[in-house]
């Protein structure tokens, strides 16, 4: 029977750097034997949830269809890693408890750096009022208060950040101490747990 895996839960302002640093950290988690799933928000609400807007209420049931899969992933030894604004404090909770083994990881990026990060100019258009209900724009992004590991992605590159939270998973217990991760220098990152 295959071990129980862990989800990693990415939560962030839209062009904190989730996606980005969930690509970096996949192959450092196969290296450690783990099989591996991306639940890439955008990619996911394509597939599984094309059927949603983007209001209150459907950003939680597209929340709640990530939860389900990841859910199913992680008992099966998986290791998904979620990447998903996931804005609202309750649906973060709801994942939570309905996954199990379960890490938040907080993409700590201020709101103005996000907006000269966002190559897809969405802040722009929320901006001029082309987009309604864009998270950080005119719908709140609610920060996690608990989560296992907060990243600054002001000082470290998504290398380095994805490095980070590797050392933070084998601090909290969920990897063995391995060689393939190094803190790096300078930085000064926030955890909880």
């Amino acid at each position: 029977m295959a071990p129980r895996g862990f989800c990693l839960w990415l939560t962030g302002l839209p062009s904190a750097g989730k996606t980005t640093i969930s690509h970096e950290l996949a192959p450092r988690l196969q290296a450690r034997g783990w099989s591996v799933e991306l639940l890439d928000g955008d990619e996911v609400r394509r597939g599984l949830s094309a059927d949603l807007g983007f209001d209150r209420a459907a950003r939680e049931q597209h929340a709640r269809r990530v939860t389900f899969v990841a859910k199913l992933l992680a008992r099966n030894g998986v290791v998904p890693i979620v990447a998903l604004i996931s804005p609202y404090a309750s649906s973060r909770a709801l994942a939570r408890k309905e996954v199990g083994p379960f890490v938040e990881v907080y993409i700590r990026t201020p709101l103005e750096v996000c907006e000269q990060r966002d190559v897809k100019g969405l802040y722009k258009k929320a901006r001029a009022g082309e987009i309604h209900e864009f998270t950080g724009v005119d719908d709140p992004y609610e920060p996690p208060t608990d989560a296992e590991i907060t990243v600054d992605t002001t000082r470290m590159t998504p290398g380095e950040s994805a490095d980070y939270v590797v050392l933070e998973l084998e601090r909290l217990g969920w990897l063995e101490p391995g060689a393939t991760a190094v803190r790096p220098r300078g930085s000064r990152t926030v955890t909880h747990g």
